[in-house]
């Protein structure tokens, strides 16, 4: 839940800089974007502070050491809210951050099922989280246009 106000205000806070005249802020689009990149940016620190150990146990059994795993996402996600913030690699973040919230998708529904705390708090609950997930692929698909990427490799 907590990520999804940090994902709402930081929208807010982008959108009103460019009411206020901040052109780089100036379409919903671009808002979604930079908001997108500070909710990645903010999901990151968790993969590297304590709470570390609790994505360890929100990770499925078929991974046997998933303290890596943990690792190798929190990067995914900086290199995912950096990528979409740049024209040459939006469409191949967007893409890749696609991929990737489906992929870790079956550790949020762990979490959930199992009602794994998350820096002391229960994790989302699924008729939350599911919506969310949706939400996030929506905003990507739409402030990323990933579609551009097949066009940009098949054009010649």
């Amino acid at each position: 839940m907590l990520v999804l106000l940090v994902l709402v205000i930081a929208l807010l806070v982008f959108r009103g800089l460019g009411a206020l005249g901040l052109s780089t802020f100036d379409t919903w689009m671009a808002s979604t974007r930079f908001a997108l990149s500070a909710m990645f940016l903010f999901t990151s620190t968790a993969h590297f502070n304590k709470v570390r150990h609790d994505l360890v146990r929100m990770m499925p059994a078929v991974f046997p050491n998933p303290m890596p795993l943990v690792y190798l996402t929190g990067v995914c996600e900086i290199l995912g809210a950096i990528g979409i913030l740049l024209p040459q690699t939006r469409p191949l973040a967007g893409f890749c951050l696609l991929v990737f919230l489906l992929a870790i998708l079956p550790a949020n529904i762990k979490a959930a099922r199992e009602r794994v705390t998350i820096a002391g708090r229960p994790a989302t609950a699924l008729w939350l989280r599911i919506p969310m997930q949706i939400l996030f692929l929506v905003l990507i698909s739409w402030s990323t246009q990933p579609w551009r990427l097949w066009l940009l490799l098949f054009k010649r």
